[in-house]
C-alpha cells in the first residue's frame, strides 16, 4: 500500500469534524476530470513524496487531542488489500474513520462493514449507470456499483455525491441518478460539488466552464424531492 499524500487537517474532508486526510495510490478509473491523477499514473507517482505508515501513526499519536477522524481517499482505497489492517490501527488510536470510494470494489467494502471499521463512507457517483464506462474511460462492472450502493446504505453515515462537469453531467444525468438512488432506498445525502478545471488528467477538460453558483442551486432544489438532505460543496 503506497501513501501518496498527506493533509494534516481538514474541515471539509469529514462533515462535522476535523480531520486528517490520507491518499492512497492506485485507481482503476481515468475520469478525466480527475485533479489527483498523480495518484493513478505510476510514473508521476514516483515524483510525489511517499510517507510511510508509521509517519501517519507517529502524527495520529501525537494529535489525538486535536483531531476527531481521518478521511481514506487516494485514488480508490479499496483496491488495497492492506486497508483494513492499516484501518484497525487508526481505530486503536480511537479515530473515526471516513472512506472515501468509487464503488467499484462491493467486497471489500462489505469486509469493512463487518469489521464495523469505518465510521463513515462517501461514493462518488460517474454519471447514469449506462454512462459509466464513458465517463470513466474503463470498463465498469455495473453489477459491482450496484452491490456498493446497496452495502454502502448499511454503514452507520455515508453520502453519495458528484462533480458535475457541463461537458459529462445533464440535468438528465442527475435526475437518473436520483431516481436509481431512491428507489434502492439509498437516498440520506447526495453531494454535488462543482468542478474545478485548474488541473486535469485530461488537460482539454482544463478549458471548460464550471456551472455557475445559480445552476447548482437550481440542481439542489431538482434533486431536493429524491433524497433528505441535498448539499453543495466546492463553490469558490
Amino acid at each position: 500500500m503506497l501513501i501518496k499524500g498527506f493533509q494534516k487537517s481538514t474541515l471539509l474532508d469529514y462533515p462535522g469534524k476535523i480531520a486528517c486526510t490520507v491518499f492512497l495510490f492506485g485507481c482503476n478509473f481515468r475520469c478525466p476530470y480527475c485533479y489527483n491523477y498523480e495518484l493513478i499514473e505510476e510514473a508521476l507517482a514516483k515524483k510525489v513524496r511517499t510517507y510511510s505508515e508509521q509517519e501517519i501513526m507517529n502524527f495520529l499519536e501525537e494529535h489525538r487531542n486535536f483531531l476527531d477522524g481521518v478521511c481514506i481517499t487516494g485514488g480508490e482505497p479499496t483496491l488495497n488489500q492492506e486497508l483494513p489492517e492499516f484501518i484497525k490501527k487508526i481505530k486503536q488510536l480511537s479515530y473515526l474513520v471516513k472512506l472515501d470510494t468509487n464503488g467499484s470494489n462491493p467486497e471489500m467494502l462489505e469486509l469493512l462493514l463487518k469489521e464495523k471499521l469505518v465510521d463513515y463512507v462517501a461514493m462518488d457517483f460517474k454519471a447514469p449507470l449506462e454512462k459509466y464506462n464513458e465517463a470513466v474511460n474503463a470498463e465498469v462492472n455495473i453489477e459491482a456499483l450496484k452491490k456498493s450502493v446497496n452495502i454502502i446504505k448499511r454503514f452507520p453515515n455515508y453520502e453519495f455525491r458528484i462533480t458535475v462537469v457541463p461537458k459529462l453531467t445533464t440535468k438528465k444525468d442527475l435526475l437518473k441518478i436520483a431516481w436509481f438512488l431512491k428507489e434502492n432506498n439509498a437516498n440520506s445525502l447526495f453531494t454535488i460539488q462543482q468542478f474545478q478545471p485548474k488541473k486535469c488528467l485530461n488537460k482539454a477538460f482544463e478549458k471548460e466552464k464550471p456551472y455557475n453558483e445559480e445552476q447548482l442551486k437550481e440542481f439542489v432544489k431538482m434533486l431536493k424531492p429524491y433524497f433528505k438532505k441535498v448539499e453543495v460543496r466546492g463553490l469558490d
